[in-house]
């Protein structure tokens, strides 16, 4: 699998694995209906528990951006509509981001800012 991990950094490893996978399926770099290496190929790639791997791929499915199955193993979902619940959400994660970024004293410019910058790595 083609990401980098951190041992050293204060994220967890799993946390790590899912937004690096979250990240490539952003930029396009793993589009719809790949297969992603299993969960034993991973952990030992990295030299990591299979737990630690099998919780990013638990979360992604729970998120609806993996299927999983016995059979098939992990795929890459097909992005559908938001649904009600999904908007919710997401309105939600960015009003406590930007209350988070105005209490740590970022101005609402640089909010925009870095916003913005976001939209650019992921060509949104």
């Amino acid at each position: 699998m083609l990401i980098t991990l951190h041992p050293e950094s204060e994220t967890p490893l799993f946390q790590q694995i899912h937004d690096r996978i979250l990240e490539a399926i952003a930029k396009g770099d793993i589009t719809p209906g790949t297969r992603l290496d299993s969960v034993r190929r991973v952990a030992a790639e990295f030299g990591i528990n299979p737990a630690t791997v099998k919780k990013a791929y638990d979360l992604l499915a729970a998120e609806g951006i993996i299927e999983t199955s016995q059979r098939a193993g992990s795929v890459v979902a097909s992005p559908s509509p938001p649904s009600p619940e999904q908007e919710t959400h997401l309105r939600e994660e960015l009003g406590r981001l930007a209350a988070l970024a105005r209490a740590q004293g970022f101005e609402k410019e640089a909010i925009h800012a870095e916003l913005d910058s976001a939209f650019t790595q992921f060509d949104l």
